[in-house]
């Protein structure tokens, strides 16, 4: 079992739903990701989204394409990506660490290569946000070669057609994205998220995590009672730019408590 099938069971035992964060990789220093990240799990995220920095994050709004370019800036690449995870897994072997980035980077490196290196850094999913999914078995068979989740994302605009096709060999988690448009681009409204993920669950026995458009507690508590894990993103990536570390990961704090909240759950950290 997996970091994230073990994530999973333990948010079914604690009767919750699960809140994942976002930050790029080497955002704003390679020194300074780091020590955010050593503080993740101990601060309320169950799940760990790392992006990969590149030159043309097309799926990512402003705030985190601002992100890919402060990390390019300070030296950040797919290696040193993977040293980051590397060094993470030193005093946290627990937390499941997806990878969120863009196909190019890891054709550059080479895809075969990349997937042994990941599995060797401890990285447990990988979500390409550009991968067409008549392509997907050139990324999927080498991540399954080494136990690495290839995670499949879902859209308001998916049909069932589509569903099945995309769905048929999904693995990990699904992810669904709540809103059309890029990243953190839009105040989310999340009136139709129920109607599709009942839709979305009609394809898939895996859970489903909810991202795009989350910024506040209260919208983090909304989305809890629909889906298994909540992703936050670009607010987290925002206050960390603009406030810091500690308001970073009271934010973490915030949002991890509301999650908990929707369930009735009481998890002191």
């Amino acid at each position: 079992m997996s970091r994230i099938e073990k994530m999973f069971a333990g948010l079914q035992e604690k009767g919750r739903s699960g809140l994942a964060c976002y930050f790029t990789a080497g955002d704003p220093s390679y020194a300074q990701c780091l020590e955010l990240l050593q503080q993740l799990g101990k601060n309320g995220a169950d799940l760990i989204e790392l992006g990969l920095p590149f030159s043309d994050p097309v799926a990512d709004g402003p705030v985190i394409q601002a992100a890919h370019l402060r990390a390019r800036a300070a030296g950040q690449t797919v290696a040193r990506t993977l040293a980051l995870v590397a060094a993470l897994r030193e005093s946290d072997t627990s937390t499941p660490v997806v990878l969120m980035g863009y196909l190019n980077p890891l054709m550059q490196y080479g895809i075969e290569e990349f997937m042994r290196a990941a599995a060797q850094a401890g990285v447990d999913g990988l979500l390409l946000v550009d991968l067409p999914f008549e392509h997907v078995a050139m990324v999927a068979v080498p991540a399954q070669a080494e136990g690495i989740r290839l995670i499949r994302m879902t859209a308001p605009t998916s049909d069932d057609s589509r569903l099945d096709v995309l769905l048929a060999q999904a693995e990990g988690f699904v992810y669904h994205v709540a809103l059309t448009g890029t990243t953190g681009a839009a105040q989310g409204v999340f009136s139709a998220i129920a109607t599709d993920l009942v839709r979305v669950r009609r394809h898939t026995g895996l859970p489903l995590a909810v991202g795009f458009g989350i910024r506040t507690p209260a919208q983090a508590a909304e989305l809890a009672a629909n889906a298994e894990l909540v992703v936050v993103g670009s607010a987290l990536v925002e206050t960390f730019a603009t406030q810091g570390m500690a308001a970073a990961l009271q934010q973490v704090r915030d949002l991890h408590a509301a999650v908990c909240a929707a369930a009735q759950v009481v998890e002191p950290l």
